[in-house]
């Protein structure tokens, strides 16, 4: 996948600020920057002539910001702005119920999501989580915390090799064990990708971060100085750039993570072993649900296709046809 939007903003020719970066001029729009972290309606971007953080605003009541943008903004004050524009966007991740949805991830390549050996996992955030990465062509990586904890590890390895076998990449750690390992495992996965970090409470993850990004707890201090609060420091999403290129998201509140926007198209093909019979159904708009003939059913019933697989496939297709519009 494509990395521009982790790297900066694209070179650009003509009347522009420049800035030395590394064994080249970089030359920068200064209206140009990055949305690093949002609360409500407020919005912290991160110039790319550098400088301070702004606090901006979207222009019109109506318009909705993410982190991850790349916008263009007018500087009202030294630490505030509007925001006038939003550039295109590779793709788009939403928070969402069956009343709204509220996008609040953009422009990523990967999703990190962070299970552990223990507390027990939950297998329906995880297949949640697995199915809006292939609605949204980002590359998921199941990581594995607290493999130390060697008790535990047997059953949590059972359960996590089901969606090796699915071919999903499934990387084991141990973030406070052996942190310098889990370190060099991580860095080259995260380099030059936009990642945004996924987990239940007490998997590990605010570790996770404080291990990748050195400054986390600084740069957490400025976007809550940016947005003019001590508070709501766990309860943004925010953008970290990581040293070695790439950038690293943390978005709390994983049980609001919701798929309630996605088609029935989406959903189906979102499911990797369902991909290959799609087409295979004797009705052409087939829901895969109670239809005979249905290629999705005849292969749950043969073993192909897990039921939990299935079971979850229905109850997303379920929860959209509720949604209030």
């Amino acid at each position: 996948m494509s990395s521009r939007a982790v790297r900066g903003a694209p070179r650009r020719t003509g009347p522009a600020a420049t800035q030395r970066g590394g064994d080249h001029d970089r030359i920068e729009d200064p209206g140009k920057g990055r949305v690093i972290a949002a609360h409500g309606r407020h919005y912290v971007v991160q110039p790319d002539r550098g400088g301070s953080l702004l606090q901006c605003f979207p222009r019109g009541k109506k318009s909705e910001v993410a982190v991850g943008d790349r916008v263009s903004f007018e500087a009202t004050s030294a630490d505030q702005g509007v925001i006038v524009a939003t550039d295109a966007r590779r793709n788009l991740l939403f928070r969402s119920d069956q009343f709204k949805s509220k996008r609040f991830a953009a422009n990523l390549d990967q999703l990190l999501i962070v299970l552990a050996t223990e507390p027990h996992f939950s297998e329906d955030l995880l297949g949640r989580a697995l199915v809006a990465a292939e609605a949204h062509q980002l590359e998921p990586v199941v990581l594995l915390n607290k493999a130390d904890l060697l008790d535990a590890l047997p059953l949590a390895r059972k359960r996590v090799a089901f969606y090796a076998a699915l071919g999903y990449r499934v990387v084991e750690v141990s973030a406070t064990g052996a942190a310098d390992a889990t370190h060099a495992t991580l860095t080259p996965l995260l380099a030059h990708r936009a990642t945004l970090l996924l987990g239940q409470s007490g998997m590990g993850k605010s570790t996770l971060v404080n291990l990748l990004v050195p400054h986390a707890n600084a740069a957490t201090r400025d976007i809550s100085s940016a947005l003019n609060s001590g508070r709501h420091t766990t309860t943004f999403t925010r953008w970290y750039a990581l040293p070695n290129g790439g950038a690293l998201i943390d978005s709390p509140g994983f049980q609001e993570f919701g798929l309630y926007h996605l088609t029935e198209g989406q959903l189906e093909r979102a499911f990797p072993e369902f991909r290959p019979l799609l087409g295979g159904c004797r009705f052409y708009n087939c829901h895969h649900l109670h239809e005979p003939g249905c290629a999705i059913l005849d292969a749950v019933a043969q073993g192909h296709i897990a039921p939990a697989r299935h079971a979850l496939y229905a109850q997303l297709l379920h929860e959209a046809s509720q949604v209030v519009r």
